[in-house]
């Protein structure tokens, strides 16, 4: 990895560090073309892609039924790590179920009502490698939050695997579809002959997924633009630099397009991390995907004048995974304004919260955590306001209401206040 002092950056370098989400316009002609495409011709083109991209004859695009006969077929003990994971992540997801609330003010009767959107839509990646953990985070929420349909796509295989499928199917998931990629997300935002439309899309995927997501947002909604993983570690002097490593490939060997970084004050730790990344690379079938992901401008170690000067950077990062390996984490938290989600001290791996520890990992990326929430029970709710006034507590605010339509030239609003109180 490279190693990299922050006070050498230029602008324009430390701005390339930064635009992780830069590289979606490229290819955003691409997948508009591919969103016609489904919109057009619907399960037709979903079997031209499968066979384009994923060198897959498909058949069937629903492949319910085979999850239900995958749940049969899978290990006890594979079994029981789902069954125990689906109750982690649901027992921390319950904790996010908002009540609803009303009050008096003066005669006006005031309140909030939250109630779950009616279908989702989850995007489970597949491809190079499976990913039944983010069945679990994509449906689990979405069924804890009450909503009524629940669809899963996940791209097409020969077969598609069946811990996946078990995954999305012992979750409580609805329905599951064979459509990846681009395609997959048009297929829910629109509809095809197979598929029905959805409310809302939720889920990780490469950047074709994340293009997708960002071109169908406002036909649908989104959970966040998800696109290739990252990490960041910020450490000091008292961080093992082998449990950096470890950190960082596992991030890294996601998506050759994904960003695994470090950043310290201490110049020592630096180097240390650098020989034990080199170290451990080797041993790792996937360490071909990891250094791919390593030689990426936002990836490297980045060496600080101090510790806020780290910390500078590691808000202006705004990264996915955010460890913290310090001497003082409590006081380092504190600090941190922007990341998707906090790991806090040598034992709390990032690999952790990938899988079992109750939180979500679909996480923003790409600087969005500046401004989005990893997924939640919220991304499934809608809130509504209740309105409820009585004839006294409407002539108290009439005035205020009066003069204020008057201003803006909207007469039928004051008389529609008159008619009532006259």
């Amino acid at each position: 990895m490279e190693l990299t002092q922050i006070s050498d950056l230029t602008p324009s370098a430390r701005g390339e560090v930064m635009s992780r989400g830069s590289e979606l316009a490229a290819i955003e002609s691409d997948v508009k073309q591919i969103i016609d495409n489904v919109r057009a011709d619907g399960d037709a083109a979903l079997r031209e892609f499968s066979r384009e991209f994923d060198d897959v004859e498909m058949n069937a695009i629903e492949v319910t039924g085979a999850a239900t006969k995958a749940v049969e077929t899978i290990h006890s003990d594979v079994q029981a790590a789902i069954a125990s994971t689906i109750d982690r992540i649901e027992t921390f997801h319950r904790h996010q179920l908002r009540d609803d609330w009303q009050a008096d003010f003066d005669g006006r009767t005031l309140g909030r009502q939250f109630r779950p959107i009616e279908r989702a839509g989850a995007y489970v990646p597949g491809g190079s490698a499976a990913y039944p953990s983010t069945a679990m985070m994509t449906v689990v929420p979405a069924r804890v939050a009450g909503v009524n349909t629940i669809i899963a796509v996940t791209p097409p295989a020969d077969p598609i695997n069946k811990v996946t499928l078990a995954a999305l199917s012992l979750a409580g998931v609805d329905r599951i579809f064979a459509a990846g990629g681009a395609q997959g997300i048009a297929a829910l935002a629109y509809g095809t002959e197979s598929i029905p439309a959805v409310d809302t899309i939720v889920g990780p995927g490469n950047r074709w997924v994340a293009a997708a997501k960002a071109a169908v947002q406002g036909d649908v909604s989104i959970d966040m633009i998800a696109g290739p993983s990252e990490v960041l570690i910020l450490a000091d002097e008292t961080a093992d630099p082998e449990f950096v490593a470890s950190d960082l490939i596992a991030q890294a060997e996601h998506d050759p397009h994904a960003s695994a970084a470090a950043v310290t004050p201490d110049l020592e730790l630096a180097k240390r991390i650098g020989d034990a990344v080199r170290d451990q690379l080797p041993k790792r079938t996937r360490g071909g995907v990891a250094e791919s992901a390593f030689s990426n401008e936002s990836s490297g170690i980045f060496v600080a004048e101090s510790m806020d000067q780290a910390v500078e950077f590691t808000n202006e990062y705004a990264v996915e995974h955010l460890g913290i390996m310090t001497a003082d984490n409590e006081s380092i938290v504190e600090q941190i304004k922007h990341a998707g989600s906090i790991f806090v001290g040598e034992y709390s791996p990032v690999a952790a919260g990938d899988y079992s520890t109750g939180p979500n990992h679909v996480l923003p990326t790409a600087q969005t955590a500046r401004v989005s929430s990893g997924l939640s029970v919220d991304t499934f709710m809608r809130s509504r306001t209740v309105q409820h006034l009585d004839k006294s507590a409407l002539k108290d605010i009439n005035e205020t209401i009066t003069t204020l339509a008057e201003l803006e030239g909207l007469e039928a609003h004051a008389e529609s206040i008159q008619h009532r109180i006259d």
